[in-house]
């Protein structure tokens, strides 16, 4: 439930809204996101890795279901993910890595 509660609070601020979409919005959209997603109960000791405890939680998650990238605009705050195979990509990169070659 922390990430949800993470969901929550990043989707509703203002910077994130989309043009036109509301707070509002986006919590009748978690629901929707929460459906698609997969309970995962983490168990590591190496807390604490990251500055942030929340993004050691949001980190914990990718390492635990084997993502190889975590998409975020804060790559910055992942700094030194690489060390456990995750490595933290902005959008427009994971864009760039998955899009096909023409």
């Amino acid at each position: 439930m922390g990430l949800y509660a993470e969901w929550q609070e990043v989707l509703t601020r203002p910077e994130n809204l989309p043009p036109g979409r509301t707070a509002d919005d986006a919590l009748r959209f978690l629901p929707y996101l929460a459906a698609q997603s997969h309970l995962s109960e983490i168990h590591f000791l190496w807390r604490p890795f990251l500055p942030d405890a929340d993004d050691d939680r949001v980190l914990e998650l990718a390492f635990a279901v084997g993502c190889r990238h975590l998409v975020t605009y804060n790559v910055k705050d992942f700094h030194g993910s690489e060390q456990l195979g995750v490595t933290a990509v902005t959008p427009r990169d994971f864009l760039n890595l998955i899009r096909p070659k023409t």
